[in-house]
């Protein structure tokens, strides 16, 4: 066998624990690359041969695949149920005073700091409150009328 079987062959096994090892969708492609340079080094086809192959195959795994296997996989995207928390009841723990930047209301059995909706509103505490949005790390709320 030809060094460069082991040559391929070797930065294949590389590659490919190092993808294991990050996960970030780096090196995959550049392993299938050189697995196809290893393939065609067992036939004993030129160096030369082996070496476009692996830059072509690794660039259309990069192009064609990876845009693919990224939205399967949601890569990079962190997922946060924040959104839901939008349209649920929390009661309020501290007095919800916009002008004087206090207020607490407790959702799911969270603590998050809040401000009412109207500015000039006072919200008291046990009040129920239904939470409209979010700005920054403060749940925006309405005192809910039953």
């Amino acid at each position: 066998m030809s060094p460069m079987v082991w040559v391929w062959l070797g930065l294949t096994v590389a590659l490919l624990i190092f993808e294991i090892c990050t996960t970030s969708l780096t090196s995959i492609w550049f392993a299938g690359g050189s697995l196809t340079a290893f393939v065609l080094s067992l036939f004993k086809l030129p160096l030369w041969v082996q070496i476009v192959a692996f830059v072509v195959v690794s660039v259309v795994l990069l192009i064609f695949t990876r845009p693919l296997v990224e939205k399967v996989l949601k890569v990079g995207k962190a997922k946060t149920n924040i959104d839901e928390l939008i349209g649920k009841h929390a009661r309020v723990l501290v007095e919800i005073d916009n002008k004087k930047g206090v207020g607490y209301v407790s959702v799911d059995g969270k603590e998050w700091s809040a401000r009412a909706s109207e500015d000039n509103a006072i919200i008291p505490e046990d009040t129920m409150v239904e939470i409209l949005e979010i700005s920054g790390v403060k749940l925006i709320v309405k005192e809910v009328i039953e």
